[in-house]
């Protein structure tokens, strides 16, 4: 039997691929690993398609025992990783035998580590996908200590042997393009220019949320409602005390707060692995 079985599992970890987008219609997040760049290199490394479920960790602490010859990669921010208690290294292909235990630290900056395994994690499918949806509850439940997970059929790994992982930074400046709500804000573009943020604790699959700078509405729309609409991930909502909300891949499919811009979408894993305190700016773009 191909698997793995979990050990250890630091404070959350779940089973993500690059989720089930094209569902906002039955209210369905489109979900998948929040950091999609380095879901897709672990997996590249163990020579996995880019799309193979694997695991997300945050703040790493997962330890898994191979119940089977495999290969495994962790990425995202850098962080010690073990096999049997001798350092390996992250953003590396490492082999384990059978009986092999791997266990990943907790990265000094960035939240979010993923773990790639030769063959992916393997499961039933929900509208297409692997993932944990924490917002709608699809999926498998967050992995806990003596979870089995079962393997694929493994591959051969593709491009770099070994990566230099990119350090998460204590500020980020972000691409915003305006609307489609911008106009209920007065001047929107120098509000979110001028704003300073900082990531809150309160943050989580659904949504970066941010403290800070209020924004201020235009006095024609101080009081007025928005009737529910639909929602992408990136989404800039800013709730009713003026402050800002980035949603992220969990985020629901509809809502009732103004949208005053969207998140360039290369920008979103800078957020998904921005932890709480994190100094964040706005960019707007055009």
């Amino acid at each position: 039997m191909r698997a793995v079985t979990v050990l250890g599992t630091g404070p959350l970890a779940l089973i993500q691929d690059l989720g089930r987008p094209g569902h906002a219609h039955l209210g369905v997040p489109p979900s998948g690993a929040l950091d999609q760049p380095s879901l897709r290199l672990a997996n590249r490394l163990v020579g996995n398609p880019e799309s193979a479920a694997g695991i997300e960790a945050l703040l790493g602490g997962v330890s898994l025992r191979a119940e089977t010859s495999c290969t495994v990669a962790v990425t995202g921010p850098q962080v010690d990783v073990t096999v049997c208690g001798r350092v390996v290294g992250s953003h590396a292909p490492v082999h384990l035998a059978a009986g092999d235990e791997v266990t990943v630290g907790t990265p000094e900056t960035g939240l979010r580590c993923y773990i790639g395994i030769s063959g992916g994690v393997d499961g039933p499918l929900e509208l297409g996908s692997r993932s944990t949806d924490v917002l709608s509850g699809l999926g498998p439940d967050a992995l806990q200590r003596w979870d089995v997970l079962l393997l694929g059929t493994p591959g051969l790994p593709v491009g770099a042997d070994e990566v230099t992982p990119v350090r998460a930074g204590n500020d980020l400046v972000i691409p915003v393009v305006l609307g489609p709500r911008d106009d209920w804000f007065a001047e929107p573009g120098r509000q979110l220019a001028e704003g300073r943020w900082k990531v809150s604790p309160e943050s989580n699959r659904v949504g970066s949320r941010l403290v800070g700078t209020a924004l201020r509405r235009q006095a024609a729309f101080q009081d007025v409602e928005l009737a529910s609409e639909g929602l992408v991930t990136g989404a800039i909502q800013v709730r009713p005390n003026g402050l800002p909300v980035v949603f992220l891949a969990d985020h629901p499919t509809t809502g009732g707060y103004p949208v005053i811009g969207v998140v360039a979408a290369d920008s979103l894993p800078w957020l998904a692995q921005a932890r709480p305190g994190v100094r964040i700016r706005f960019r707007p773009m055009g």
